[in-house]
């Protein structure tokens, strides 16, 4: 996201509807059938889960989605990791996608108040490696500096930090961000929405069939834009949160992949790749033909499998 930082309200709004416009095929009735399982957290608590892939003496891959994310934008990861022998996890935040909602503020401890709760009922065995994409840097550094026996190592998918909201651009980039975000949540609410899923916006992520039917539908629904859009407007405050964690440990391995060019881009994409230069074990990618969403859909999947190989196969040296 912060590709677009410098660009003006326009661009603001050309990373909104990158955001929330990946959508797919809904179907007349509502909602498509969901992938995966509801997983109660806590009593009359519970939130969508997708696990896919063999299990295995390897780790377990959970996967954070970004602003306006849910499990679906994971569709391709998890089909290309599924190929290559591995277990992952995706699932939906409380009030996005078809979970219900969560306890208000929807801030950076919530939300990872909630993933621990997850994992815990899971029954899939740590430690894990963790793959955060865009806003979900933040969820990986609150939750790795909370539970650092269950880190195997981590992925950072073109990833903010928590020291990138101190960075006077992006701190107007959030802001303007957020106040977009809200009038997304209104449109969403009203159903302005519907009409476009199947134009060409319909599909930013390049998802398969089922994920990108779920994502059409949370696409044009009001619950789940309103709630991203309040994730959104608390970034500072999860970013201050995350911040007050210790930065991830050097013994685990860390791997950082980055969308679009470097040139004209050093200073954020050095910012972006620093987690990898601190670890003892560290990988860089730089995907330059990827976008944003585009790295995390069929076309660039491949990348972030060999970013999780590559941690796996790190962490047995450590």
């Amino acid at each position: 996201m912060i590709q677009f930082l410098g660009r003006g309200v326009a661009g603001f709004a050309l990373l909104l509807v990158s955001y929330i416009a990946v959508g797919g095929l809904m179907t007349a009735a509502g909602a498509p059938k969901a992938r995966g399982q509801m997983v109660e957290i806590e009593p009359g608590r519970a939130l969508r889960l997708v696990c896919e892939g063999p299990k295995s003496d390897r780790p377990v891959v959970w996967l954070e989605s970004g602003a306006f994310g849910l499990a679906a934008d994971w569709g391709a990861v998890q089909e290309a990791l599924t190929a290559a022998g591995w277990r992952s996890c995706a699932y939906d935040r409380a009030g996005m996608g078809f979970s219900p909602p969560g306890p208000k503020p929807r801030d950076g401890l919530a939300i990872v108040y909630d993933f621990e709760k997850l994992i815990a009922v899971s029954g899939e065995p740590g430690p894990y490696i963790l793959v955060g994409h865009s806003m979900a840097g933040l969820r990986l550094r609150e939750f790795a500096g909370r539970n650092p026996d269950k880190v195997a190592g981590l992925v950072l998918a073109d990833a903010a930090g928590p020291e990138a909201a101190q960075d006077p651009r992006m701190q107007s980039f959030i802001n303007a961000f957020a106040n977009i975000s809200k009038w997304a949540a209104r449109g969403a609410s009203i159903g302005l929405y519907k009409p476009l899923v199947h134009t060409r916006l319909g599909d930013k992520i390049d998802l398969p069939p089922a994920a990108k039917a779920e994502k059409g539908w949370a696409f044009a629904n009001g619950r789940h834009n309103r709630t991203a859009a309040e994730e959104v407007s608390l970034w500072a405050e999860a970013s201050a949160q995350a911040g007050r964690q210790p930065p991830f440990d050097p013994k685990w391995p860390v791997a950082v992949v980055t969308a679009g060019p470097v040139a004209g881009r050093e200073a954020r994409k050095e910012m972006q790749a620093a987690p990898a230069r601190r670890s003892e074990h560290g990988m860089i990618d730089h995907v330059e033909a990827a976008t944003h969403t585009l790295l995390i859909g069929r076309r660039f999947a491949d990348h972030i499998v060999r970013a999780v190989a590559f941690v796996a196969e790190a962490r047995g040296k450590g």
